[in-house]
């Protein structure tokens, strides 16, 4: 009897105590959008020609390549590498999103490879970071994050991580058909930055994470392709608390 009333005794203090932890908002209470969201600090539709101020493009100099806006996106269209970096230095926690497109159609360069993208990007022999030609093996002197969404003609899907010393380790890699791409299908990607760990995610599902015990902890964020044609569009970023 005595240890029935203990256990009575101890499942009426959990809900009384439940109940006060609720009442007084001591329990975690869902995300707000203010903290989902972070706070906007860029914003680009591409409505416009693209500025050469907050855009660098470097472009594998081969013929039949360009960078341009039209109809609100930014059209990647290349015969070789291409990399358009904006020209904002991130730092601390962030949220990086935006829409993209592989367009597979009659494009002298359509080829559906290389959803690809650096960030936290910056070069430890050099301040200024835009001084390469658009060639992949040119930004293994970088130290950066790294995915290539659908590379390898559509093959593989990786996370690496550049050291800035020529090593790039393979964090991660997908090989089947999920983790790669489709053919005119716009993907909205989602990379986010928070407290030395890096996430990737396409259409709110995570492909990969990872917590770095030395995180690169600013730097630039860039889309990057080779030999393909590309539309890019929604691009946001936020800061995160």
């Amino acid at each position: 009897m005595a240890a029935q009333s203990r256990l009575k005794f101890t499942i009426l203090l959990f809900i009384v105590l439940s109940l006060f932890f609720l009442g007084s908002g001591s329990f975690a209470q869902p995300l707000n959008d203010s903290q989902r969201q972070g706070k906007l600090i860029f914003e680009e539709t591409f409505s416009k020609p693209l500025q050469t101020k907050i855009w660098k493009s470097e472009i594998d100099p081969v013929l039949y390549s360009s960078v341009f806006t039209k109809k609100g996106k930014l059209i990647m269209d290349t015969g070789g590498g291409v990399t358009v970096w904006l020209n904002k230095e991130l730092e601390g926690n962030i949220k990086i999103e935006y829409d993209w497109t592989v367009l597979v159609d009659s494009g002298r360069n359509d080829r559906l490879s290389d959803l690809n993208q650096f960030w936290m990007a910056s070069d430890p022999e050099n301040k200024n970071l835009f001084t390469r030609n658009g060639k992949f093996e040119e930004y293994d002197s970088l130290r950066l994050y790294y995915v290539g969404f659908g590379g390898n003609t559509n093959t593989t899907t990786r996370f690496r991580k550049y050291y800035g010393d020529g090593q790039k380790p393979l964090i991660r890699e997908y090989l089947d058909s999920d983790h790669l791409l489709k053919a005119n299908k716009t993907y909205h990607i989602t990379i986010i930055v928070s407290n030395g760990t890096s996430s990737f995610w396409v259409d709110g599902v995570r492909f990969f994470e990872f917590k770095d015990s030395r995180p690169f902890t600013k730097g630039y964020f860039g889309f990057r392709s080779t030999a393909a044609r590309h539309a890019i569009d929604n691009l946001k970023v936020f800061q995160l608390k």
